[in-house]
């Protein structure tokens, strides 16, 4: 039975051979034995190799030699069946390459006396003699916490921070011309109609070109801007004219 100076290990072992990869308990990083051809393995196909030989010499020559031919098939079938049901000599020689296998890799691990882990040199604070998860390094463990505090300051300061100020409602804005909604630009999404604004020369309320009557006080709106004066054409619901001033 295999015992292993750490629990994280895998056979990689195969027909052929035999390698072994062992892992550190802490950051999980492997190391692996080097490969080890099994001697079974070729006695096998040494003895598989004579025996088709010996059996096509048979068949040619025929009588004693197709027996022993015959003979020696058979022993290396045998042999096959006991390669591929684990053998003792096989067993025997898989738990000597897996001793071989961790006096090799183990130099490259060390047991934490605090937690009983294998850990590798990456993991392994020589300072403190123990591994980083029991004794973390002093200078990576101050930056972890910095950086720690660094989010949280900046987590809080988002909490607290005003970054908009605007009004949540929004209004959407019916052409007065196709009545649909006519977006936010200063024409009509879909007529290009203009989307600004008159004043009622009644009220003064603010009403949407192209409307006929104010919806404040239902006056009409359309009421000649012409100047008695110098016949400039001025905008509905002015009181003066823009061009002398002369009262309308």
């Amino acid at each position: 039975m295999l015992h292993s100076f750490t629990r994280n290990h895998d056979d990689l072992s195969t027909e052929a051979g035999f390698q072994f990869e062992f892992f550190c308990d802490c950051c999980g990083n492997g190391y692996k034995s080097s490969f080890v051809q099994s001697s079974t393995y070729g006695h096998r196909q040494k003895t598989e190799r004579f025996g088709r030989m010996a059996s096509s010499l048979g068949g040619l020559l025929g009588g004693r030699a197709g027996d022993l031919g015959s003979m020696l098939e058979r022993g290396s079938d045998m042999l096959g069946g006991r390669f591929n049901d684990q053998s003792p000599e096989w067993r025997k020689e898989h738990e000597r390459a897996f001793d071989a296998a961790q006096r090799e890799v183990r130099p490259n691990f060390k047991k934490c006396p605090s937690c009983n882990t294998w850990v590798c040199a990456d993991c392994w604070n020589d300072e403190e003699g123990l591994c980083v998860e029991c004794a973390p390094r002093e200078a990576s463990y101050v930056a972890q916490a910095r950086n720690r505090a660094m989010r949280r300051n900046i987590d809080e300061a988002a909490d607290t921070a005003t970054v908009w100020q605007g009004k949540l409602e929004k209004r959407t804005t019916v052409c007065p011309k196709c009545g649909k909604p006519a977006g936010e630009g200063k024409f009509c999404n879909n007529c290009g109609a203009p989307l600004g604004t008159q004043r009622c020369p009644n009220c003064g309320a603010q009403v949407a070109l192209g409307l006929k009557f104010c919806g404040e006080c239902g006056s009409p709106m359309k009421k000649s801007g012409k100047c008695p004066s110098c016949g400039h054409e001025n905008e509905p619901g002015m009181k003066f004219c823009g061009e002398c001033g002369t009262k309308l």
